[in-house]
């Protein structure tokens, strides 16, 4: 591993990340400026408010108290609240004010009021805090000390530019008698979306050009090393031709036996695929410790998440450079293999197979560990077929996959009369499969001793089906995954070497 290699992949994913949040957050301000522009304010549901006191008030809000707004920045464009209701009583004139909090104080001291402390929107739900009072105060309609204010019958509209210092929202039937019900709706506007939206959108698109290149600058780097060394294969015998044989000469007429024809390929063949996975079981394994293998991985979690955002802004650049040049770059499909492979150890330690308990190495080489993936590099690959193969193509295998390595949770909604609330919403999950069966790997292991040799041929199956699928879609390859379960320690037509090079590249 080279460190200065490293640590621009690091500070290219910080930068990278922290632009896509931006980019993001840019999104979604544009988004909410045009639905803004097209309706005016962002507006809530009507919904009834009612109280049995005098006059239904906000909790003090705090708007840059002691503070004022930049000059550059309009009074009038900084925001906009709307309130629009409706006296719920029939025969009542309702009232709607804002005013600052030492002056509403005031005018309700001695009143009885109804102080909303908590308020959802979805589903609806208020909470009052009663303040005692017995005094009837005089007409709020009367009063001088309002920002602004809205009062008569039928439905009411009050509209209010905002502005620093601490204010309250008032609602009052428009004698001020009690009860009060009013049916209000809500709004809010602000003409800074606008400047909000270009200046994020700039700041994230700037982090985004200096992490991107520092990634597949980092990712070159550590995957600029040669090609790996060919594992050994288990291939039949070199076939000895029969006296009498038509075969006994080739058409050249040196005397050789020709090739035998290659095996037919296809989606159910046992052709090999170019994508090898393979995993020797320790045969002494501890019987407890795969308890805390997950805990001892954090390490290589924390490593593999800026690994992996690497491989997707590498696969994206790959992408490009098969579009145009019908070739993966070498340097990053090296480095794209090195995070699978990286990734399959610690997997292979910790979480989809616990076959052994020696500690992974930090490295994208090849290594003497005994959990191990490669690809074949391809000298070519089709212009066309990086269009559709690795979303479109991939679907069958990516539902597969799915439900060997993916999790699922429901999200049910339940109606509870008794709270009030409204709707609530309860939550399940369930494990993969292969998160299953290597569980139940461990428990047999745990009061055993024993790992069962047919469950982890299985889990090898498996995985070397995920990875497979995997390599496919980061663009690695062409062929297309077969539909196969090819269990084992290692693929067909592979055998595990008893000594593998140490330190191999």
């Amino acid at each position: 591993m080279k460190p200065g290699r490293m640590v621009m992949l690091v500070l290219g994913t910080l930068s990278a990340l922290l632009g896509l949040g931006l980019v993001a957050a840019a999104a979604g301000t544009g988004w909410l400026n045009i639905q803004q522009r097209d309706e005016g304010f962002f507006t809530s549901s009507t919904e009834r408010f009612e109280a049995s006191s005098n006059a239904i008030t906000s909790v003090g809000v705090d708007i840059m108290v002691g503070q004022r707004l930049p000059d550059v920045i309009p009074s009038d464009t900084a925001g906009s609240i709307l309130i629009r209701g409706a006296s719920a009583t029939a025969g009542k004139d309702i009232f709607i004010g804002v005013a600052e909090q030492q002056d509403v104080a005031r005018y309700l001291d001695g009143v009885r009021r109804s102080e909303i402390r908590e308020l959802e929107l979805r589903p609806f739900r208020v909470e009052y805090r009663d303040v005692p009072g017995t005094r009837t105060p005089a007409r709020p309609g009367a009063q001088t000390f309002w920002a602004a204010s809205a009062t008569g019958a039928g439905t009411q509209e009050l509209r209010w530019d905002l502005r620093p210092g601490s204010w309250a929202i008032v609602v009052m039937n428009a004698d001020a008698t009690d009860p009060i019900a009013a049916d209000l709706q809500g709004g809010i506007r602000s003409d800074l979306l606008w400047p909000l939206f270009v200046g994020l959108l700039i700041a994230g698109l700037v982090l985004l050009a200096i992490g991107v290149p520092l990634i597949v600058a980092g990712a070159m780097g550590l995957g600029r090393h040669g090609p790996p060394p060919q594992r050994p294969t288990a291939g039949p015998p070199a076939a000895v031709p029969a006296a009498g044989s038509p075969y006994t000469t080739s058409p050249a007429g040196n005397g050789a036996a020709p090739p035998p024809p290659p095996p037919a390929a296809g989606l159910f063949s046992n052709v090999p695929y170019p994508a090898r996975l393979t995993g020797r079981l320790d045969l002494a394994l501890s019987r407890w410790m795969w308890l805390v293998k997950w805990f001892l991985a954090i390490p290589h979690l924390i490593v593999l998440f800026f690994l992996w955002f690497a491989l997707i802004v590498t696969s994206i650049v790959a992408w490009f450079a098969i579009l145009f040049t019908a070739r993966y770059p070498r340097s990053l499909f090296n480095f794209n293999v090195g995070v699978l492979r990286w990734s399959w150890r610690v997997s292979f330690y910790a979480f989809t197979a616990i076959g052994t308990d020696r500690y992974p190495p930090f490295t994208l080489a090849r290594t003497d560990y005994p959990a191990d993936f490669d690809v074949d590099y391809p000298e070519r690959l089709s212009r066309g077929l990086v269009l559709v193969k690795s979303w479109l193509l991939a679907i069958p295998h990516l539902l597969i996959v799915g439900v060997l390595a993916g999790t699922t949770r429901a999200w049910v909604a339940s109606d509870d009369d008794w709270s009030g609330y409204g709707a609530r919403y309860t939550s399940g999950g369930a494990f993969s499969l292969i998160a299953l069966l290597t569980f139940i790997a461990a428990v047999i292991l745990l009061f055993t001793g024993r790992y069962l040799p047919s469950l982890f041929d299985l889990l090898l199956g498996l995985n070397r089906w995920v990875y497979r699928v995997t390599a496919y879609v980061a663009l690695m390859r062409d062929e297309y995954p077969p539909f196969r379960l090819d269990m084992g320690p290692a693929d067909p037509g592979e055998t595990l070497p008893t000594n593998p090079p140490k330190g191999a590249p």
